[in-house]
């Protein structure tokens, strides 16, 4: 890390990082299906992580979503050398492509994978879905491109509403990834774009994974 590029420094609110009471971890479940999710609730990561590999057709080309939870769960080592999908982000590697001079070949490489898995940042009690993003490299597939969708997602990112959910993003999530950021690329982080979910319109499409345990930002 760069001695000159340091966090900054504000501390997240840890009252969204609390696991939301059964009732409401319930009722998001009922209302995330009827905007058109599948929805599975189990609990604990280990669970989760086995439905995630049971769900996923061996040989799907995969885009592995960068998160926080998927590292939790295990997901990233269990499929690391596996040879159990096609990991766009390999392709990178096997193709010799270099971020800086290849971005667009990446851009395209990454558009419309058939998988995508990863998590969000906050889902409402009434199933609306909220994603933050600096890039907003994630934020195409999510809403459109990507053919599947599955998502993982711990209970403290159980809110209220989306003011609240807005509120998780700025005083939780960004803090927090401000600090992985630097420690990952010595950059800081910021909420750049934000992409709200209300439906999802295409049946089948996405699956959500909601965990009882704390899992991610």
């Amino acid at each position: 890390m760069s001695a000159s590029i340091q966090p900054s420094g504000t501390a997240s609110n840890e009252r969204f990082a609390k696991v939301a009471p059964e009732p409401a971890i319930e009722r998001t479940a009922v209302a995330l299906r009827e905007r058109g999710h599948e929805v599975v609730v189990v609990g604990t990561r280990a669970e989760a992580l086995q439905v995630l590999l049971d769900r996923i057709p061996a040989g799907s080309e995969v885009f592995t979503s960068t998160s926080e939870t998927l590292r939790e769960i295990g997901f990233l080592s269990a499929i690391a050398g596996s040879g159990r999908y096609e990991l766009l982000r390999d392709q990178v590697t096997r193709l010799k492509l270099d971020p800086a001079k290849d971005a667009k070949e990446i851009k395209r490489l990454f558009a419309a994978p058939e998988v995508v898995v990863g998590s969000v940042h906050a889902v409402t009690q009434d199933g609306q879905i909220l994603v933050a993003s600096m890039s907003g490299s994630q934020i195409g597939l999510y809403a459109y491109s990507a053919t599947r969708m599955i998502w993982v997602v711990g209970g403290q990112k159980i809110v209220s509403n989306l003011t609240e959910g807005l509120q998780r993003l700025e005083e939780h999530s960004l803090p927090k990834e401000d600090v992985r950021a630097h420690q990952a690329y010595g950059l800081p982080s910021s909420l750049n774009k934000i992409l709200i979910i209300r439906k999802e319109g295409v049946p089948g499409r996405t699956l959500i994974i909601l965990v009882r345990e704390a899992l991610g930002f």
